[in-house]
């Protein structure tokens, strides 16, 4: 009997996916080795939805701007505390994941594994953060009103566990893709901890990528993609696992369904880039036609990208002084480049007329992604227990 999952052979349809992956993250990697004004921008916006469509699995959900507050080291516009720490705690993990993975040598091992959780769950002691789990452990369908999950026995896990690591660091022909998605599986089936096990495991996939060093790790990241499709995920985490611990099952279907969210992903990952460009031509000809300080354009494309403007995030962008900060928002809502809302401490603003509208022209122009496993959905359904 296996003691993991193992990995299946690509067929010529997965080989060809993950060329195009490839080649979408190398031209991404192009556009980032030139400075240009959005990279920082956009990395902190691309770090915040990963935060985001990580936790939003977990039922951890929060707004574009509270996300980007999270990456900001800034407080929360809406979110409750309990959900903000939870937020705050995994934007810890991806800092740390974002960071140590892309240096020479470095080894995932359980050390890492069990610091990573520890760090995801320090704030509540009761979880027993950074211990693996002892007794028995179940997934919730909660739509379906059932267990769908039984995890391996508690005494099994250290073992596992040890497997895992090991498999982490030994040689592979197998492309970081797919090595990624197979950690991510083989760790949400043994569910080694109390709670927390999602998270780590696409953390972990994060991490295997970052290791990869094609591309940024914050643009290589399928989180957000993940999160905006939440019961895809679910489901075929069930076809795979079928409601108990058993490694000898297949994970073509999930290796199908990782290498569909990374073509996906990189498809909206190179249309921002390319929007980006656009955007920034766009503000360029406001400032000119108002004769406005070149800083101020932070403002406008936070509010192109559909966020709030705050005068704390603005300041954290800008390092300019309040009184100065608060004297350009002014300004830009009054040329109407912004619309103020809210009051006082809550005041914030948003894209106004000429802004929006360059939204709607960017919006109108976009051609649909191209979904490379286009009846993948429905072979998911079939197979589902």
């Amino acid at each position: 009997m296996p003691t993991l999952f193992a990995t299946p052979d690509p067929d010529l349809e997965d080989q060809q996916v993950i060329t195009e992956i490839h080649d979408v993250r190398a031209s991404l990697a192009d556009f980032l080795r030139v400075p240009r004004r959005w990279n920082g921008l956009l990395r902190r916006t691309s770090t915040a939805r990963a935060i985001q469509g990580s936790n939003t699995i977990e039922g951890y959900t929060v707004t574009d701007e509270d996300a980007v507050a999270a990456v900001d080291d800034e407080p929360p516009l809406t979110a409750d505390e309990a959900t903000w720490m939870e937020i705050v705690a995994y934007r810890r993990v991806l800092t740390y994941v974002l960071n140590v993975a892309t240096e020479p040598g470095f080894v995932i091992d359980e050390t890492v594994l069990r610091s990573m959780h520890f760090m995801l769950l320090d704030h509540d002691l009761s979880k027993t953060p950074g211990r693996y789990r002892t007794n028995e452990i179940f997934v919730r369908d909660d739509r379906r009103g059932v267990n769908a999950y039984e995890g391996p026995e508690g005494d099994l896990v250290p073992g596992l566990m040890r497997d895992l690591s090991e498999s982490l660091v030994a040689p592979s022909s197998d492309d970081p893709l797919v090595r990624g998605a197979m950690a991510h599986l083989n760790l949400v089936m043994i569910h080694p901890f109390r709670d927390g096990n999602g998270r780590m495991a696409r953390a972990l996939q994060t991490m295997v990528l970052a290791q990869d060093q094609v591309v940024e790790p914050t643009f290589s990241s399928i989180e957000e993609w993940l999160g905006n499709n939440t019961q895809e995920y679910y489901d075929v985490l069930a076809a795979t696992g079928r409601g108990c611990w058993q490694p000898a099952n297949d994970a073509t279907l999930w290796v199908k369904f990782n290498l569909r969210a990374h073509r996906m992903q990189a498809q909206t990952m190179r249309r921002r880039f390319d929007e980006a460009e656009t955007q920034w031509r766009k503000i360029d000809e406001l400032l000119e036609a108002h004769k406005l300080n070149d800083r101020v354009g932070i403002a406008l494309f936070d509010a192109l990208l559909g966020l709030r403007v705050t005068r704390p995030s603005y300041l954290k962008l800008t390092e300019l002084d309040e009184r100065t900060a608060t004297r350009d928002l002014v300004k830009l809502a009054e040329l109407g480049l912004l619309e103020a809302r809210g009051e006082r401490r809550g005041r914030h603003y948003v894209a106004g007329g000429p802004l929006r509208r360059i939204q709607d022209q960017l919006r109108a122009d976009r051609r649909p992604l191209e979904d490379p496993y286009p009846t993948l959905t429905g072979e998911i359904r079939r197979a589902l227990p």
